[in-house]
């Protein structure tokens, strides 16, 4: 057979093995994922809920923010181990009807990781952050919301990920 005639037929029999390959790779019926919607963020990997509170007018109660951090990442500690680590932070905006007195933060576990001399305050899993609210004597009663912002940098055992910000809104009812 002529050369040239099996490189007419070799190069095309290549060019449709190597498209049948890619698709056996997706299951029958589903699309394929882009890389780009599979990129992993700070955001992407936490969970936040805020549970109701109540608060009587003039009055303070403590207002709890739960962060559900997925299995195989940790966010740091707030205090972090180092100064240049990004603590978690909430960060809540007080409205004409209230206030915040202080955030608490949970003590962080500490853990070892092959690129940090010493062990650092994480939270994984679990956590609850606290701020105490005050509500002003002349706040309207009935259920509002005040808003918030959790400041986050998620890791890996291996590489941390740019800081991120998630929103949310804390439900508050004046009694």
């Amino acid at each position: 057979m002529n050369p040239s005639i099996r490189i007419r037929i070799c190069i095309p029999l290549l060019f449709i093995a190597s498209a049948c390959s890619k698709l056996a790779q997706n299951p029958v019926g589903q699309p394929a994922t882009p890389a780009a919607s599979q990129r992993i963020t700070s955001q992407s990997v936490v969970d936040v809920a805020a549970q109701p509170t109540e608060i009587a007018a003039g009055g303070s109660a403590d207002a709890t923010v739960r962060v559900t951090i997925k299995s195989g990442y940790h966010i740091n500690a707030n205090p972090p181990t180092y100064p240049y680590l990004k603590a978690t932070s909430l960060e809540i905006s007080p409205t004409d009807d209230f206030s915040v007195s202080f955030v608490t933060y949970p003590e962080g576990s500490n853990k070892k990781f092959p690129f940090a001399e010493k062990p650092l305050a994480i939270y994984e899993g679990d956590t609850e952050l606290k701020a105490t609210l005050k509500a002003k004597k002349s706040a309207k009663p009935g259920e509002q919301f005040i808003p918030a912002s959790l400041r986050i940098q998620a890791c890996d055992d291996q590489v941390c990920y740019p800081p991120g910000q998630i929103e949310l809104r804390i439900p508050v009812t004046v009694k």
